[in-house]
């Protein structure tokens, strides 16, 4: 008897030491300082507000009848896809492009800049979402960082692994490099962006371009981001009722035990929870690019934004954090309903001028790129 209940207690042992250490990795909590702007709110949350959080009631609500999981996501699919409906795409020229093997579309404002480029890396997480869903984002982008930007449909889950998502972003890091609207062509100047998902896509694509030697990215803008992959961020708790988008999806998986949690993502991702290529504030932070992050202070991912931030400042990155109050997950995607969605617009667009001005663009230009947001 006593010598299976050492048996037992051995294995007990073995598999806490293995769940806290190679599937927890990192204790984090030391980055949980603020180090942050918070932008100053325009008003109290008003009319526009409340017509997002109608629209994600709406998106959060099944369809009636019984469907399978496979049927609910393609509803899902179809309902995000359809938010680029909604996209502002006048004087936009929209060119579908095969990115090595990986379809995409360049997304080109008037005067873009065929040399100025931006990968952007659409969210949604990992399971949905697509060039077009997030037009409204990319052809912002185009215009108020006089860029061309590159929108690609990397493979999705549960039909794909977690790590094809990111390799397929690698495949169109590589090829932005040497490839523009017009084909083959050097360019001058590269950001990187995404949202959510996305946004951990341009996180880890930003290491993985460092330490495989390649063209350093100008600039990387994050946001709404998922830096952690181990779910140990205090503000999916704490945010959880306040998070008008992310509660709803993924409010049950806070009555499941952390340390099941990680078995389930090793599992379904077939990677480590810590692995840095699916969490990339577990990574090395040190010689990245200009990176800034936005991120709701209602939100369940703004501890992750925050630890991922001030662990790149302590291991020397300029990484940045801006926050904003009362704003549902990437609040970006709306901005023709939210003047914060403008406002922060304009806070990427001066960022990105300030890390790489447009030698051609004058401040009426920009002016007037804002004022379509």
């Amino acid at each position: 008897m006593s010598t299976n209940i050492t048996t037992i207690a051995l294995l007990a042992a073995a598999l806490w030491a293995f769940t806290r250490f190679a599937l927890r990795g990192e204790n984090l909590a030391r980055y949980d300082q603020p180090g942050h702007v918070a932008c100053p709110e325009l008003s109290d949350p008003g009319a526009g507000h409340h017509e997002v959080l109608e629209l994600l009631r709406e998106f959060n609500t099944p369809s009636q009848g019984r469907t399978s999981a496979r049927e609910r996501l393609a509803q899902l699919r179809a309902k995000l896809d359809s938010l680029g409906e909604r996209a502002d795409l006048d004087g936009v020229e929209i060119r579908p492009v095969d990115v090595g093997g990986v379809s995409g579309e360049w997304v080109l404002a008037a005067g873009a800049d065929p040399a100025r480029r931006l990968l952007y890396l659409h969210g949604g997480a990992f399971t949905m979402g697509s060039c077009r869903s997030h037009r409204g984002i990319t052809a912002t982008l185009s215009r108020l960082a006089g860029a061309a930007v590159l929108a690609i449909d990397y493979r999705l889950m549960p039909e794909h692994r977690r790590l094809d998502c990111l390799a397929d972003c690698q495949r169109a890091y590589r090829w932005i490099l040497d490839n523009g609207p017009q084909g083959a062509a050097p360019l001058r100047t590269l950001f990187v962006a995404g949202d959510s998902a996305g946004g951990n896509l341009c996180l880890a694509l930003i290491a993985w371009a460092r330490d495989a030697d390649l063209r350093r990215a100008d600039a990387a803008v994050a946001l709404s981001p998922v830096t952690d992959g181990t779910l140990s961020s205090p503000s999916l708790l704490a945010n959880l009722h306040s998070d008008h988008m992310l509660g709803p999806m993924f409010g049950r998986l806070a009555r499941v035990p952390s340390a099941l949690l990680l078995w389930i993502s090793w599992f379904i991702n077939r990677v480590r929870p810590c692995d840095p290529r699916v969490s990339p504030a577990h990574g090395r932070l040190h010689g990245l690019p200009p990176t800034l992050i936005h991120a709701s202070e209602a939100e369940m991912l703004l501890d992750d934004a925050r630890r991922y931030v001030n662990k790149a400042r302590a291991a020397g990155s300029d990484a940045r954090l801006q926050t904003w109050h009362h704003m549902v997950h990437v609040w970006h995607a709306f901005g023709a309903a939210l003047p914060e969605a403008s406002e922060a617009f304009g806070r990427i667009a001066e960022f990105l001028e300030s890390v790489e001005p447009r030698g051609s663009t004058t401040t009426a230009t920009v002016e007037q790129a804002h004022a379509r947001t």
